[in-house]
């Protein structure tokens, strides 16, 4: 022990021994000693001088500890002395605390001295495998410094000890039951691990959400508090967003697991919003953010609008808005509240509409949009939260033309109201403002009130302003012009050239109203052709597109500016290829393609506000189609002109044809439902018949059992019969004739009503003989069954004649009167004659239940005949409709041929003239893509 005193410090005589050299023999202490105290106090000194002498312990002493964690197993004491040396080794947060001063060239030492080890640690990866076997002690001086080294290791070398942990048995399961721990020390460390594990990593992402992380987490986040909770929550926050974002199993689970409910109450705010902490703005920060991992325009269209749907009937979206309308909140959490709301509510209908019907707390109340909107045009704001307003308001329009409507409305004279201020006179205010940056985002406002929509393109020509007294008022397209032609800021003139690009684009009405302008062309050939400086090549570039759009959408109504004259223009004062340059500045500005990446507008600086996301996407579709059109001669605009109206022509033919056979192809559906209702109604029929059958044979097993019976009956009392019937009345012997009498006039009716039967099913069996269809052989079958079914019926009915005359046998000996033998006394005689008025009444009752079972059955069978023939008939017909459909069918599928051919040859003709004939798979193709990049 004195030598380990020697190395705690204690006084010895000599000199002292430097750092390595105490390591190396600690290190062969550990190696050599056969007493585990020893092993242990020489791990506890390499802990003791990990710190300060990091490299010396990481080189000399790795091999050692590792060691002692695999055969050291049992002292749950040196395992965790083992393991906080190798965490104070490879992790590089110590380094980081205690040596803030040092440059960032000795951090980089540091950190790269961390990933040296971290590299040498997991080169065998069951080192990785032994460490997760060491979690599962419940000991907290092992597992404690367990998950610490673990998380070190993912901090060092992320991807592969993740590769790792995937491969081992287990191995995230491991780590999720971390969660569990009673202890919350190893619970929080283990929120840190996970966060490390999941980073980057789709594969471990799904395993750890279906170990139930979600509910695990979500219970984690309410027990803490929710949004007043402290760091624990964010770390659970920041794990979800691990989990989620871009995965889109994840998000599923998450939805179809109703965990989006369960967010509803974080932001559940009351009506004092003043001093809030910075962990509470940190913490509502990351739970906005999770919502918008949920409805993201990068998620696809069906998830995204599954998910605003969840939101919208949970009540999420309503308190989102809450928080919008209310007041103390910090300004950074209303900004990305307002960036939630508007990824919640993009291209959904419904919940578009909801907020257009949120009100501001405000004294006449105003609506939200309205309220949005006087930040966005204040320049006292701060920049963010207009950039948030900028894209709420696009998020409403987008894919929603009743919003559209309404917001030009407000712009129109018949509903301007001059007691309140609307959506339509904030942007124009904003628009003819003195700060560019309100210029820029009232334009654009205005742009997306029109993207795609035809009607309120034509509506918005209609709005007229007022510029100053004694003057008459000029159209809001005008006023445009007249601003871009005074020479404002680059920004200014950027926003109204992309406003007007929007506005006449695919719009041969306003393309009129903006050429009867003679100033307007003067004005942009005159930008495009001058040299100017760096500054201006966009603005160059935009109008060269402007004029382009002028171009390609012109109806050719004005006999100055047709598009011909037009392009004779360019030739003479610009040049075609000079204006094709002019127009390629736009897409080969830096800022450009930034803007085309995502909808949401954001930007490091107001300066750099130059594009919009769907202004990129129109520029895309324009600039190689304005390109065509200039460069095209009058003869080429015409033959393609006639081209094209011949397509049409064969389009609309082949159009109709389509419907002609979906129309056929709707009948012959019809057809066959029919059809298989017939074959099911013949099975129906089929299970009657066999119903009946079964009926007929019940009765036939009653029958012979009342034959038997009475059989019996007869012979134990035949000694008796003579007797009992000499006393019988004459008026009992007359009615037991009428009775048999009528029986047999039942019987011959019977017997005609068969012979009627017989006749049509012998006409049956000739009609399914000579028809020719499908159902032949089903018939065949129907009428082999009733056959049958009739044969039963006679056997039935001639075992009823059997019985009639068993009776009328019984009644001609009781005609024949007494035999030589002695008349019986009174007494005897009365009873023997009560007996016999019995069994005939029992006899007469069963006749008569015979008699009903005989008519029920010869009705069944009669209804069984009639539907057999209705059945006929009816497949019959069916038969030849499908024959004529076919038919039809055949000569529509040749009409389609000759059309498709004609189509062809005229493509070929486009072809040798030099045209670029599109097919339609890629219109398709193309219509895809462009669908794809709206979504975006």
């Amino acid at each position: 022990m004195n030598f380990f005193r020697g190395v705690m410090g204690g006084q010895t005589a000599g000199p002292q021994p430097s750092g390595a050299e105490t390591i190396q023999k600690l290190c062969d202490r550990v190696a050599s000693s056969t007493l585990l105290e020893d092993r242990r106090d020489a791990v506890r000194a390499l802990k003791s001088l990990s710190k300060k002498y990091r490299m010396e312990v990481g080189t000399q002493a790795m091999d050692h500890l590792i060691n002692i964690l695999q055969t050291d197993r049992s002292d749950s004491e040196i395992l965790g002395y083992a393991l906080d040396t190798l965490y104070n080794v490879i992790s590089n947060d110590e380094e980081e605390e205690q040596d803030e001063s040092e440059d960032e060239n000795a951090q980089k030492q540091a950190d790269d001295l961390g990933t040296q080890f971290t590299e040498t640690f997991i080169q065998d990866p069951e080192h990785i495998t032994l460490l997760l076997t060491m979690l599962e002690e419940f000991d907290f001086h092992v597992r404690w410094p367990g998950v610490k080294l673990l998380t070190a290791l993912l901090k060092n070398q992320g991807v592969q000890v993740q590769g790792i942990i995937l491969v081992s048995p287990m191995g995230v399961s491991r780590l999720m039951d971390l969660l569990a721990d009673s202890r919350e020390v190893i619970r929080n460390d283990g929120l840190l691990l996970l966060q490390q594990l999941t980073k980057g990593n789709a594969a471990i992402q799904k395993i750890v959400a279906f170990e139930n992380a979600f509910e695990r987490l979500l219970d984690i986040i309410t027990e803490e508090g929710s949004s007043d909770g402290g760091i624990v929550v964010e770390d659970c926050l920041l794990l979800l967003l691990n989990l989620l974002k871009n995965n889109s199993s994840n998000q599923n689970f998450f939805k179809e697991g109703s965990y989006i409910q369960r967010m509803k109450p974080w932001f559940e705010v009351g009506d004092d919003n003043s001093g809030w902490s910075a962990q509470k703005v940190t913490n509502l920060h990351l739970m906005l953010q999770l919502v918008r991992v949920m409805v993201s325009p990068v998620n696809s269209p069906g998830a995204t609008a599954s998910c605003q749907k969840c939101m919208y009937q949970c009540g999420l979206l309503q308190q989102l808005c809450t928080i919008l309308m209310a007041t103390g909140v910090p300004a950074d959490i209303l900004t990305e509240t307002i960036n939630t709301v508007s990824e919640v509510i993009r291209g959904s209908q419904v919940n578009q509409d909801y907020f257009a019907s949120v009100n501001a707390p405000s004294n006449p109340p105003r609506p939200a949009i309205v309220v949005l909107l006087m930040s966005m045009v204040n320049e006292r704001q701060p920049f963010v939260l207009r950039c948030a307003v900028l894209y709420c308001f696009q998020c409403f329009l987008f894919k929603n033309q009743k919003g559209q409507g309404e917001i030009v409305a407000t712009l129109l004279p018949s509903t301007i109201d001059a007691n309140s201020i609307s959506a339509g006179q904030l942007l124009c205010g904003g628009l003819f403002s003195a700060d560019s940056l309100s210029n820029w985002c009232a334009a654009v406002a205005l742009a997306h009130t029109l993207q795609d929509n035809l009607t309120q393109k034509e509506q918005l020509l209609r709005v007229q302003l007022a510029t100053s007294l004694g003057k008459p008022p000029v159209s809001l397209l005008q006023q445009c012009t007249n601003i871009l032609s005074q020479g404002s800021k680059v920004q200014t003139r950027v926003g109204l050239l992309m406003l007007l690009c929007t506005w006449i684009s695919n719009c041969p009405i306003a393309v009129t109203h903006f050429l009867h302008n003679q100033e307007n062309v003067p004005f942009l050939t005159a930008q495009i052709s001058e040299n100017l400086g760096e500054d201006e090549r966009l603005v160059q570039g935009l109008c060269a597109l402007l004029l382009g759009i002028c171009i390609y959408y012109n109806d050719n109504s004005l006999e100055n500016y047709t598009k011909e004259k037009l392009k004779q223009l360019i030739e003479k004062r610009i040049g075609k290829e000079n204006f094709v340059e002019k127009l390629g500045f736009i897409t080969k500005h830096e800022l450009y393609s930034r803007a085309a990446l995502k909808p949401q507008p954001i930007f490091p600086s107001p300066e750099q506000m130059l594009f919009d996301h769907e202004f990129t996407r129109l520029v895309k579709e324009l600039e190689g189609l304005i390109t065509k059109a200039v460069h095209k001669s009058s003869e080429e605009e015409e033959k393609e002109e006639e081209v094209k109206k011949t397509l049409e022509q064969h389009d609309n033919i082949v159009t109709q044809y389509k419907e002609l056979i979906r129309e056929q192809d709707a009948q012959i559906q019809e057809l066959k439902e029919k059809v298989s209702s017939m074959t099911t109604q013949t099975e129906q029929l089929q299970a009657t018949v066999s119903q009946q059958q079964s009926q007929i044979q019940q009765h036939k097993d009653q029958y012979n059992i009342l034959k038997l019976k009475l059989g019996k009956e007869n012979q134990s009392q035949s000694s008796q019969g003579d007797t009992q019937l000499n006393g019988l009345q004459t008026e009992e012997l007359s009615q037991l004739r009428e009775e048999l009498e009528e029986l047999r006039r039942q019987q011959t009716l019977l017997q005609t009503q068969l012979s009627e039967k017989d006749a049509l099913i012998d006409s049956l069996k000739s009609a399914a003989k000579a028809a020719e269809c499908p159902a032949g052989s089903d018939n065949t079958e129907l009428l082999q069954e009733l056959e049958a079914l009739k044969n039963q019926v006679q056997t039935h009915l001639a075992e009823i004649g059997l019985l009639k005359a068993e009776r009328q046998e019984l009644l001609r000996r009781a005609e024949a009167g007494p035999s030589d033998t002695a008349p019986p006394s009174d007494g005897s005689s009365d009873a023997a004659k009560a007996e016999l008025e019995n069994r005939l009444a029992a006899q007469t009752a069963e006749m008569e239940q015979l008699k009903e079972s005989r008519s029920g059955l010869e009705q069944q069978l009669a209804a069984a005949t009639s539907t057999a023939a209705i059945l006929q008939t009816e497949k019959a017909k069916l038969q030849t409709e499908v024959q004529e459909s076919k038919k039809e069918q055949d000569d529509l599928l040749m009409l389609l041929a000759d059309q498709d051919q004609k189509i062809h040859s005229l493509k070929q003709r486009l072809k040798d003239l030099g045209e670029t004939v599109e097919d339609e798979d890629d219109l398709r193709d193309q219509t895809s893509d462009e669908d794809d990049e709206d979504e975006d």
